[in-house]
């Protein structure tokens, strides 16, 4: 693979193009440009969930311990102003394959067999916003297409009443946008954005998705003489992002029908909900992201802020362990047992 997550983008790129190139017909869905389409490849994965985690946690506390720091505790570094820090939490090994878990993830730890952990990543950048840009497409110098939109780009989506890239609570400051953007891809690869990271809440919602003041006959027509419109723009034009404009237009007509169902817990158990600990809004993204994932949405991304954690990491770290612990293992369990 490339560039960290977009090597996934560059994968489903080289795919595409060995289609092309062998002159295979893709099964598309007639229902427009993100009808789901055939992989080069079988693959068991369907949907991606990506939980992005701003700041970033810090790999010596969580799953990648260094005993031999620990060990060292107190003593001199080699700048002899400071001193060595050992994790401050201890770590244990969990199910058959005996992955290290930090202490402060009890309920995650639960699932160790499922995980599949890397621990051999690095990064040329230091710098929190361009380091999220690189992780998100691949650079943080060029505009390129997220991940999200890569996965879109290459498979389609399931759903044609829902985006087939969802972000939840992103992130929209200091670039935060170009995360989530299309780039050269046409632009309805681009995510559907529900809340906002700088001031999340529980219930993220898509705004003005509904209208209270045109019956949905009124809506389809005044849908279709501004589309005709737009249509006549794009064959003078040629430009993408009217395309992209026409079809966000369209799903948010099919939406209406389909969002408010998808958006609403009520339907879950009480005892689900505790499991999530829906109440709080990272809980609550992780049980959305499986009921998207479950109406066929292709890539779902939410997020949780605050892990820049400097000189308050112990009470940092046991604070966003303990708002992320149950929700992941929740989520875990659900994708496994549905």
């Amino acid at each position: 693979l490339k560039t960290v997550s977009a090597g996934f983008g560059y994968t489903a790129l080289q795919g595409i193009a060995a289609q092309a190139a062998a002159n295979e017909t893709k099964e598309i869905n007639p229902s427009g440009p993100l009808g789901a389409k055939k992989p080069h490849f079988p693959a068991k994965a369907k949907r991606v969930i990506f939980l992005c985690m701003r700041g970033g946690p810090s790999h010596m506390e969580t799953f990648d311990p260094k005993p031999k720091l620990s060990a060292d505790n107190g003593k001199a570094a080699k700048n002899q102003n400071s001193k060595l820090l050992g994790s401050r939490w201890k770590f244990s090994k969990h199910g058959e394959s005996g992955i290290e878990i930090v202490d402060l993830l009890p309920e995650t730890s639960k699932h160790a067999d499922k995980l599949c952990i890397l621990r051999g990543m690095h990064t040329d950048n230091e710098n929190h916003p361009q380091a999220l840009e690189q992780m998100h497409t691949g650079s943080f110098q060029f505009v390129r297409p997220s991940l999200g939109s890569w996965t879109l780009y290459g498979l389609g989506t399931e759903n044609q009443n829902l985006p087939g890239f969802i972000s939840i609570n992103p992130l929209t400051s200091l670039g935060g946008l170009r995360y989530y953007s299309s780039a050269f891809l046409p632009a309805a690869n681009s995510a559907t954005l529900l809340g906002d990271a700088n001031r999340p809440i529980p219930n993220p919602v898509i705004g003005n998705v509904s209208n209270n003041r045109l019956a949905i006959n009124g809506q389809r027509q005044q849908l279709d003489l501004l589309q005709e419109m737009n249509r006549d723009l794009l064959g003078r034009d040629q430009d993408s992002r009217i395309e992209g404009l026409i079809q966000s237009y369209e799903l948010a007509f099919r939406m209406q029908g389909a969002l408010p169902k998808v958006m609403d817990v009520a339907s879950e158990s009480k005892s689900t909900l505790a499991r999530y600990n829906a109440d709080e809004t990272f809980g609550r993204q992780c049980l959305l992201a499986r009921r998207f994932a479950e109406a066929g949405v292709r890539f779902i991304e939410i997020t949780h802020t605050d892990w820049d954690h400097h000189g308050f990491l112990t009470g940092g770290m046991t604070k966003n362990c303990a708002a992320i612990d149950k929700p992941i293992a929740a989520l875990l369990e659900d994708l496994d047992n549905r």
